[in-house]
């Protein structure tokens, strides 16, 4: 992925290119994604965890905290796109900078735990988000698999793969 340095310098000057700008929406709509896996009923054990884990994340992303969603992500976070950790770092900083407000509505497809320390999530995802651009926002339907792992007793992102909705995720 490019960094943000580069992101920022395509286009007019200001500007994100089409591709830079739906990379940018991406990656924070997997942070954001997380969100849903809240909404449902109350459960037990590991999943109860995963829960508490998205809550941060979207308390986090509200806030534009972009050190505490840092925090959640593993250090050894991949993604098939080439992402990693230091990638989506400098994504939020150029999206925080862009979006004053962002709106998530998500349906979980499916929710599966492995043991105690391995959870995946996959989810539905409509974001739209309020910026200083032309039309002043954005909007996109996303389909996320989300990998997480437990490690030293926190939840943590792994690995994740998107597409928009009806395309083929990677």
């Amino acid at each position: 992925m490019r960094s943000a340095t580069r992101i920022l310098a395509q286009g007019r000057p200001g500007t994100c290119s089409d591709d830079a700008a739906a990379s940018m929406r991406n990656l924070l709509a997997i942070l954001f994604c997380a969100i849903v896996v809240a909404c449902s009923g109350p459960p037990e054990g590991p999943e109860a965890a995963v829960r508490a884990w998205v809550q941060s994340m979207e308390q986090a992303a509200e806030e534009r905290d972009r050190s505490a969603i840092l925090e959640r992500i593993s250090e050894h976070y991949a993604d098939a796109r080439g992402n990693g950790r230091k990638d989506i770092g400098d994504t939020l900083l150029v999206y925080f900078l862009r979006q004053q407000n962002v709106t998530i509505l998500s349906t979980i497809e499916d929710i599966r735990i492995s043991g105690d320390s391995v959870a995946e999530v996959t989810l539905t995802v409509a974001m739209a988000g309020s910026n200083t651009g032309s039309f002043g926002f954005d909007a996109d339907a996303y389909r996320f698999e989300l990998e997480l792992e437990r490690a030293d007793g926190e939840w943590q992102l792994i690995g994740a793969r998107w597409g928009q909705l009806g395309h083929e995720l990677r």
